[in-house]
């Protein structure tokens, strides 16, 4: 960020910046535990990931004072008007990553009384493990400002689209070959959808942290890979919408 006249708003900015960090960082590990809980079945770590979603929440209020302060006061302009309004979209996406690790841990509550196979709570596992790297590299994009990282985050969301697509096809083969993970495996594609929107959300920081600095997103159309999740295979004349 440019250097300005007035000290104290490079303070602020700085600040604010600062606030989204520690977000960040609260956040990544709400996911972390919220994905350890689901992996040993421990309703304890489940609960404490529940217990410190107000946390993440009260950062977000934070950010938006900030932010509204920095609006009225300041009257910014150009790069500085950009990182403001990227400051709120990006606190409100990890308000949400965090919402979701917080409902996973409490499906994972209530899935510690269920039968499920354990190759599908690897599924998830491993869903998560891979939201939460992009998770990290996208934290330390925005912490140095790097568009090439961002984009490299950006461009992984199509791997987790396949790997939520297999999945969901996997879950939906485990109940129809026996109906007693019907439960447990209802509670792992809510888990998997959730986890799956929040690899959306972290795909929304990448663009904004181009955005913040350069001025605009990632040119091309975002990559998606779960599309096929939803057309029907015709083995004469192939895949139909």
């Amino acid at each position: 960020m440019p250097e300005h006249t007035l000290k104290r708003f490079d303070e602020e900015l700085e600040r604010l910046s600062a606030t989204i960090s520690e977000m960040g960082g609260l956040t990544e590990s709400q996911l972390a535990q919220s994905l350890r809980a689901l992996r040993e079945r421990d309703t304890e770590i489940a609960e404490k990931v529940i217990v410190a979603d107000p946390r993440v929440d009260a950062l977000d209020e934070a950010v938006q004072e900030q932010t509204v302060r920095l609006l009225a006061l300041r009257q910014p302009m150009a790069v500085d008007l950009r990182v403001i309004l990227s400051s709120i979209k990006i606190a409100a996406a990890l308000e949400r990553i965090a919402d979701y690790a917080k409902n996973t841990a409490k499906r994972s509550i209530v899935l510690s009384q269920a039968t499920a196979p354990a190759s599908a709570i690897a599924g998830i596992d491993r869903l998560g493990r891979l939201v939460r790297t992009a998770l990290k590299d996208v934290l330390d994009a925005f912490a140095h400002g790097d568009v090439v990282k961002a984009r490299d985050v950006w461009e992984r969301d199509e791997e987790i689209d396949q790997v939520y697509t297999g999945l969901f096809r996997e879950l939906l083969t485990y109940m129809m070959e026996d109906p007693r993970t019907i439960t447990g495996c209802t509670h792992l594609m809510f888990m998997a959808k959730n986890i799956e929107r929040a690899g959306d959300h972290v795909t929304n920081i990448a663009e904004l942290v181009s955005f913040r600095a350069t001025g605009h997103g990632f040119e091309e159309a975002r990559p998606k890979g779960s599309a096929s999740m939803y057309a029907t295979t015709d083995t004469t004349t192939g895949p139909t919408p």
